[in-house]
């Protein structure tokens, strides 16, 4: 999985004449299936020299690369209720977006981790963490932490983070006739390289990630969103609250890590909030609903 990954990255590196000739050398090449043989043409089209005009097909190859690396490190949470419960949920808030049509749809997945997390890949692939969804009390705040999630793929906010990776770097190795020049070995070495570059990617959603700036967008998107799908905003509130609450504790990662102060998003959200005017109020329906839910956690 992880050499085909970065046989797939390396591939996007090239221009689509190279990707094509230099399928036929890559070692083991033999191995990969024709679709993923397309995939790899395909890609190679999204980062030409700027990562610039990327369309949303070419994103949500990029994004499938990222979240199989997600899924290395993350196991599935297996339960078939809760993931169609949190594809519902997620995929209602998904329609009344900024995006609300992408390309092969959002996809949201539920990882068997206690880490308080959620994270979101290019292309609408969108992960939360067994753990943050016992932290939630209600469908609201679930649906709003989604919302957020929902907002970082509307607004590409993990493509910006694609572009700050060291695949910029790479162009200045490979040229427009990279396939040709190297022998195979050669392409052996860059593969290795590129393994290290996917978990750059990877580095910057799980450790680092998104600047605070598109956090904030996140959080504006997500409380707008949350709105017009008919939840109230205030379980975002809600949620940043239990943030707050909870900061003190030591040994915290995922949100708490990777995320800027809960007080001060906190402080922003209060004031979107008081700006969308009216807003949906909580349905006790949904709260049973969210509850008979988690139960199947464990």
């Amino acid at each position: 999985m992880q050499t085909l990954l970065a046989l797939f990255f390396a591939a996007m590196l090239m221009t689509c004449a190279a990707v094509e000739k230099g399928l036929d050398v890559i070692p083991g090449a033999d191995k990969i299936s024709d679709r993923d043989k397309e995939a790899i043409v395909k890609t190679s089209k999204a980062i030409r020299s700027t990562f610039a005009d990327i369309t949303e097909e070419e994103e949500y190859y990029i994004g499938r690369t990222v979240a199989a690396l997600i899924l290395s490190r993350y196991p599935v949470y297996d339960n078939k209720a809760v993931t169609s419960y949190v594809n519902c949920v997620g995929n209602a808030v998904a329609v009344y977006s900024e995006r609300p049509e992408i390309y092969a749809g959002y996809h949201f997945l539920v990882l068997d981790s206690d880490e308080v997390n959620a994270l979101s890949a290019p292309g609408g692939f969108i992960f939360i963490t067994k753990g943050l969804m016992q932290r939630c009390r209600d469908e609201e705040m679930l649906a709003c932490i989604l919302a957020h999630e929902v907002g970082h793929v509307s607004a590409r906010h993990g493509l910006q983070s694609i572009k700050k990776s060291r695949l910029v770097d790479a162009f200045k190795i490979l040229g427009q006739e990279a396939a040709d020049r190297y022998a195979p070995e050669k392409l052996a070495q860059l593969t290795d390289i590129f393994e290290n570059v996917l978990g750059d990617i990877v580095e910057d959603l799980i450790e680092r990630g998104y600047d605070r700036k598109y956090e904030y967008e996140a959080d504006r998107l997500g409380a707008q969103t949350a709105t017009r799908t008919g939840y109230s905003p205030q379980g975002l509130m809600d949620f940043l609250q239990t943030m707050v609450d909870d900061a003190s504790k030591p040994g915290l990662k995922g949100w708490f890590q990777t995320h800027p102060s809960p007080a001060d998003r906190m402080k922003r959200v209060e004031k979107e909030i008081a700006g969308l005017g009216s807003v949906p109020q909580k349905e006790a329906t949904r709260t049973t609903r969210f509850q008979n839910t988690v139960k199947a956690l464990q």
